[in-house]
């Protein structure tokens, strides 16, 4: 989200769906620690062979949005603003979506209106291996990876009993941070270290 903040972004849509990236999962603060959360996805497999982004289907054969926000509500009640956005984030777990890439969208619409930036929409038309406008930040949604900056502390609900839990999701500097969110996205680092 930083970077989304400090730069102009160009979405990336038509890129083959790679598991284990931000674009179906977010990481949250609890009071085991670091929790993580899944949007299951429509798997094609077989002969179909990969799937596009934007082609991306959720399973909504079980009640996970319901899961999502208990588990929310458990992890952020506490915290100083989540009572703040509660109502403006409820809707995006009680609306089913067909499609992650509108799940995903609907979700970025909530954080820039809480964090009251403005916001470029522009997605790309074609997949171009090598990115051509600007830098490429492509590589920074696979979960799997360490994020490539350090970022700086700030208070969370539970960091007394675990410390820092550093790049969360956006959610929990927000539930954390509350208006501050916003200067703190925007000051940090975003140098590859």
């Amino acid at each position: 989200m930083s970077v989304l903040v400090q730069q102009d972004v160009i979405w990336e849509v038509h890129d083959n769906f790679q598991k284990q990236t931000y674009r179906n999962r977010y990481h949250i603060c609890t009071d085991q620690g670091l929790h993580k959360l899944s949007v299951p996805i429509t798997h094609i497999g077989g002969e179909n062979g990969r799937q596009k982004y934007r082609d991306v289907q959720i399973e909504n054969g079980y009640r996970w949005q319901l899961q999502h926000w208990r588990t929310l509500q458990t992890a952020y009640r506490t915290s100083p603003f989540f009572e703040f956005y509660e109502d403006d984030l409820a809707p995006l777990f009680e609306k089913q979506f067909k499609f992650l890439l509108d799940f995903n969208w609907k979700s970025l619409d909530f954080l820039i209106g809480a964090l009251q930036i403005k916001f470029r929409s522009e997605r790309n038309s074609i997949y171009e291996k090598e990115f051509q406008k600007g830098e490429d930040h492509r590589h920074l949604v696979n979960a799997k990876k360490t994020a490539p900056f350090t970022f700086e502390r700030y208070n969370q609900v539970f960091g007394d009993r675990h410390g820092f839990i550093s790049n969360t999701s956006t959610l929990d500097i927000l539930f954390n941070e509350g208006p501050h969110a916003i200067a703190y996205l925007k000051n940090q680092s975003l140098s590859y270290a």
